[in-house]
């Protein structure tokens, strides 16, 4: 590890049984020759809680721990994460051995820093204890049945209750008020979870070390800016497809995006999704080293795509790449997810190509850390509108009527990857920083002069006070875009009685929509220039233009009568409503129309090179070309750069980039300009 220029490696946190192998019986020692060698060779740690994965003699001895994904179906054992995380027996024993593994290492100087638990939020509990506890926060959340029958209009189906004891449980709900509330307790209960770990750890830890979790994003039971509330930075675990996936142009091929993602726009999505849950630099506590995802997932990375996926997430933010894992396990459920040395446990092409990136990352020092990544569009990500839609999908996952409960993730991936594909970066603000029920967190003036565009695509979930701002981020001069199920429903998740899209003076309405089959040519009739292959695809909204402009229309006999995309002036700025799911032409060609002027300085850039820049502690520009192809390519430099990677190479004018390469340069001195 050393010698490959790896400075932290993370520890304990899938070891409850050696830890604790019999019930009080404790085996701290066996860490501590770990960390001892670590600290000697000048490698840090941090140290994990091993609550996610639970000993057999716990399970044994306390069965009614078991997690419930329907009621009264206990999860058997064998796996992991099978505990209900709220049982008051498992959050005894938890604490215990808590309490025992910090309070020994605490004190070592080789610990920096703690990680509790482990991608929480993976199951929605029914368990008894879990129900009871959700019926009482509804009784207090709401007084009275008679006022949860009227707010969750329970008069439909003979819902309504007569008395809390009436309260179903949710196996068979079909209510959609319901779901909602359920799948924000949820949330709410590995938040708490999250929480109760790092309270007993700061009991133990010195002021110098940090507290943190490794974030899965596509976990369905966590609202990651929530939890980040409670730790010191966000730690996530990116992981995705790489091979032929990282090719630019991107070309899914019908790829599902899930807990592993596929196409190299996703490298910068996951860092913008870190990136935002504290709106601050962000640990990578995971991602690929050699093949993922089990044996019958064996697509390791091609020669140069570790330094590209690496690279990519330190442009958005990243301030640690570490691997999963070190030496791949010859036995376990995860036998062929390779780590960074092989089964042979002797160095390879993996640990070569890390111990490059090592080299490199220590000659850069610190001139990657503390970035803050450019972003010339804000994009509104809201964690109730993705629960939302998951409970009443917009698309069609199998017909004729199984929906799709990523729906809310297809149409903010659809805007993100045109922003990325038309060169605009991102900056994702969730609804939750941006206003809550007592009115603004963010000044919405102050927000249109930093960036100038904000999308809300899907935003079904949205309070008056979030449509207020919006309607002011406008007024102020922003540039608000409103995509597909935006400013549809309320708080609960019922369709608002305003003319749509609510409360927001877009100068167009809709009454009816429609999902499409087929994708539908589209012809641009103002200002917006549209590329031949541009389209409409999976859902119209039937928009009737009042005040507002129409941009563009449908050749299509029926959805030809209604506008695609329209745009309004309001106040000092603009609204711009977006009646369809783009494909990647259509995104990008709608982001080329918001962000006219080029959203880097770079000259025109071969097809297969991304840009992207950030701006460093001390002011400096940084900028991260990457080559998403086989060919050898050459661009020029706008201005004389010098390579971080290799301080020798000054004053360079132009580019040179091999296959699936990155160069990481920074504005020479003395021709470092204002672009942000």
């Amino acid at each position: 590890m050393a010698a490959a220029n790896m400075t932290v490696i993370r520890v304990g946190e899938s070891t409850w049984s050696q830890w604790e192998p019999e019930d009080g019986r404790f085996d701290l020692e066996w860490m501590t020759p770990v960390l001892d060698g670590a600290h000697e060779r000048g490698i840090s740690v941090i140290l994990g809680t091993p609550t996610y994965a639970i000993p057999m003699w716990l399970a044994r001895r306390y069965p009614e721990i078991a997690g419930e994904p329907k009621t009264g179906h206990p999860l058997g054992w064998g796996a992991r994460q099978e505990v209900d995380y709220t049982h008051p027996a498992f959050k005894f024993h938890a604490e215990r051995v808590i309490r025992k593994i910090i309070g020994r290492f605490a004190s070592h100087p080789a610990v920096i820093g703690y990680q509790v638990d482990n991608e929480p939020g993976l199951l929605s509990f029914h368990n008894r204890g879990v129900f009871q506890r959700f019926t009482d926060e509804l009784r207090h959340r709401y007084g009275t049945v008679e006022n949860l029958n009227k707010e969750w209009g329970l008069v439909y189906w003979s819902h309504q209750l007569s008395t809390w004891a009436d309260l179903w449980t949710p196996d068979n709900n079909a209510q959609p008020q319901y779901d909602l509330a359920w799948r924000q307790f949820q949330a709410k209960l590995t938040t708490e979870y999250l929480a109760w770990q790092a309270s007993i750890v700061r009991e133990y830890s010195t002021p110098d070390q940090f507290v943190t979790t490794c974030i899965a994003y596509d976990r369905p039971s966590q609202h990651d800016e929530d939890m980040t509330r409670s730790f010191d930075i966000t730690a996530g675990n990116p992981y995705y497809a790489m091979q032929d996936a990282f090719g630019v142009p991107y070309s899914s091929g019908g790829a599902p995006q899930g807990w592993a993602t596929s196409g190299a726009w996703t490298l910068f999505q996951s860092g913008d999704r870190m990136y935002s849950s504290k709106q601050a630099p962000f640990l990578v506590t995971e991602t690929n080293a050699g093949a993922i995802g089990g044996s019958a997932m064996q697509y390791p990375a091609y020669d140069g795509q570790w330094r590209q996926a690496a690279y990519a997430l330190i442009s958005r933010g990243a301030e640690m790449i570490e691997y999963w894992h070190w030496a791949t396990n010859h036995y376990g459920a995860e036998t062929y997810w390779i780590g960074v040395l092989p089964h042979d446990q002797k160095p390879g092409r993996v640990y070569r190509e890390l111990a490059r990136l090592g080299k490199e990352l220590e000659t850069a020092g610190s001139a990657l850390t503390g970035l803050t990544p450019d972003a010339r569009i804000g994009m509104i990500y809201s964690n109730d509108s993705k629960w939302a839609l998951a409970g009443q999908p917009c698309f069609l996952l199998e017909p004729p009527m199984t929906g799709d409960e990523r729906s809310y993730q297809k149409i903010f991936e659809a805007f993100y990857r045109g922003a990325h594909n038309a060169g605009a970066p991102v900056r994702i603000l969730h609804d939750t920083q941006i206003a809550g029920p007592e009115g603004a967190i963010l000044n919405p003036a102050e927000v249109a002069k930093e960036l100038p565009v904000i999308i809300a695509a899907g935003l079904y979930i949205a309070d008056d006070s979030l449509l207020d701002w919006l309607s002011a981020y406008a007024r102020a001069g922003g540039h608000l875009v409103l995509g597909m199920r935006t400013a549809y429903a309320d708080h609960e998740a019922r369709a608002r009685l305003d003319v749509k899209p609510a409360k927001l003076d877009a100068g167009v309405t809709y009454q009816e929509f429609s999902q499409i089959n087929v994708p539908l040519e589209i012809e641009a009739t103002g200002v917006l220039r549209l590329s031949p292959q541009a389209r409409a695809t999976r859902w119209v909204d039937y928009l009737e233009p009042g005040e507002a402009t129409v941009l563009a229309r449908y050749k299509h006999p029926q959805f030809g009568q209604y506008a695609a995309v329209t745009t309004v002036e309001t106040g000092a700025g603009r609204i711009t409503t977006i009646g369809t799911l783009p494909e990647d032409t259509l995104a990008a060609d709608i982001i080329h129309w918001l962000v006219p002027e080029k959203a880097t300085y770079w000259s025109e850039l071969p097809a297969s090179v991304t840009a992207h820049s950030a701006t460093a502690a001390d002011g400096a520009r940084i900028h991260f070309l990457h080559n998403w192809g086989w060919d050898p390519v050459t661009t020029a430099a706008p201005v004389p750069m010098c390579d971080v990677l290799d301080p020798e190479l000054a004053s360079l004018e132009k580019v040179e980039l091999g296959p699936w390469d990155v160069r990481v340069l920074r504005e020479d001195k003395g021709d470092q300009s204002a672009h942000s």
